[in-house]
């Protein structure tokens, strides 16, 4: 019970901060219209500056095996649950190609930043932060690839131009310093201001994030979508993190403690918020992703303790 407690207590700020933001959009203090300006400051300037100072000089990231493994699970992860959603979609009472495409990739997709980024920050340590950055790599490659395949509808920049986003330059940048061996003569000063802007990232991230759910909760209505929710709630928080955890354990090839845990933490989330913004974006059907999202994130606040404490006894790994 004191480490389910210790993990809620982990989880609950996250939500809490979600929340801050829905209660700021139905206040009218955070406005629709600051939401694309705050947006790109994020991604184009918090998340990027996040990144470069965890994985600048991190040990766990001189290691070339999680290099390449880390991103190929990552990519793998979200392939074999859009796959097993995209199955599954008949059971969920849809049989329209549209919402089937669009429940197949927002189940599919697991939230993979704003949430288990904080997580691995307060219950592991900073090596654990730059193969989750790593990871994500992957699960990037696999957003615009996937979306793009799966919801686009529109004509829009190329491809290429959003997989290779400030985030994933920032990785690619950052890793080269680290393995040419330059990384220790990169400026304190400069590693201290992406300290300070990067640690504005994750709060910024979940406040936009609940003014997000804000604007969509009237789309939500749970008694015409039951068997969607639930069917994604068994995928997402039942099925798939059994999987998560087994390739955790028992992969083929060896897996750093750091990627071990980096999977456990993948195991345990909800579906991603980001795809809502896709689905709109790309013409898929919001009304279905909206459920997928709220029902997932709903129960997750409940489930996400319960995985974590299981995967940390069931891989046999202690919080810092």
């Amino acid at each position: 019970m004191k480490e389910f407690l210790i993990v809620l207590a982990a989880v609950l700020p996250i939500f809490i901060l979600a929340a801050a933001g829905m209660l700021a959009r139905r206040r009218e203090w955070l406005t629709e219209e600051a939401d694309q300006s705050l947006m790109r400051l994020t991604i184009n300037v918090l998340v990027p500056a996040f990144i470069f100072e965890k994985v600048l000089g991190n040990p766990a990231l001189l290691r070339l095996g999680d290099m390449f493994i880390a991103p190929v699970l990552g990519f793998g992860a979200v392939a074999l649950g859009i796959g097993v959603a995209g199955l599954a979609a008949h059971a969920a009472g849809i049989g329209d190609d549209r919402t089937r495409r669009t429940f197949a990739y927002v189940t599919g997709l697991f939230n993979y930043g704003y949430v288990p980024l904080p997580l691995a920050l307060m219950l592991f340590d900073r090596e654990t932060v730059g193969i989750l950055v790593v990871f994500n790599l992957g699960v990037e490659v696999a957003l615009w690839t996937f979306g793009a395949a799966l919801l686009s509808r529109k004509e829009g920049e190329p491809l290429l131009r959003k997989i290779f986003n400030p985030s994933v330059i920032t990785i690619l940048i950052t890793l080269a310093l680290n393995f040419s061996g330059t990384y220790p003569h990169v400026p304190d000063v400069l590693i201290t201001a992406a300290r300070m802007l990067g640690e504005c990232a994750i709060p910024m991230g979940l406040v936009l994030t609940g003014a997000i759910i804000s604007d969509h909760l009237h789309e939500f209505h749970p008694a015409h979508g039951w068997r969607v929710m639930s069917t994604s709630c068994l995928l997402r928080l039942g099925l798939l993190p059994v999987v998560f955890l087994l390739v955790a354990k028992f992969a083929p090839v060896p897996l750093s403690l750091e990627l071990q845990r980096v999977l456990m933490l993948q195991a345990a989330m909800p579906a991603a918020v980001f795809p809502l913004i896709m689905t709109k974006h790309y013409g898929g059907d919001t009304v279905t992703a909206m459920r997928v999202i709220v029902g997932t994130s709903a129960i997750g606040l409940v489930t996400i303790p319960l995985w974590v404490r299981f995967g940390m006894k069931f891989l046999g790994f202690e919080m810092k």
